[in-house]
């Protein structure tokens, strides 16, 4: 399982990557291999500003849908828009062509509640 050290993670399975004021969100390689196959990704969001752990979207595979969620609080500035045509991409690579949304941060404060790699390599093994 590939947890990047320069990510932080969600107990909900999110990770997120800063640069600056924005960042991208996707789900994590652990996340992609619980829901199997992913089918269909539904987020409505853009230009929305959602709370931390508000709903950002939902994310379809063969056999369950599951919600998104913010793991900062901040304005979906962008979707990636391939995960659309090929939403098997989350499945090859999670952390990369895979990612889901970036967002421009609205409290940066948060970010130091969220997990690092080696706190979120514990919580999925134990």
């Amino acid at each position: 399982m590939n947890i990047p050290s320069d990510l932080r993670y969600t107990s909900d399975h999110e990770w997120i990557k800063v640069t600056g004021n924005s960042a991208l969100v996707g789900i994590t390689d652990f996340a992609q291999g619980e829901l199997g196959d992913i089918v269909f990704v539904e987020i409505e969001t853009l230009d929305s500003s959602l709370e931390k752990g508000q709903t950002f979207g939902t994310i379809e595979a063969v056999k369950t849908v599951s919600d998104l969620f913010m793991p900062v609080s901040g304005k979906v500035s962008e979707v990636n828009k391939r995960i659309n045509d090929v939403p098997d991409l989350i499945n090859k690579d999670p952390y990369g062509e895979g990612w889901l949304i970036r967002i421009e941060i609205s409290d940066a404060a948060q970010l130091g509640s969220l997990l690092d790699a080696a706190s979120y390599a514990a919580m999925v093994s134990a």
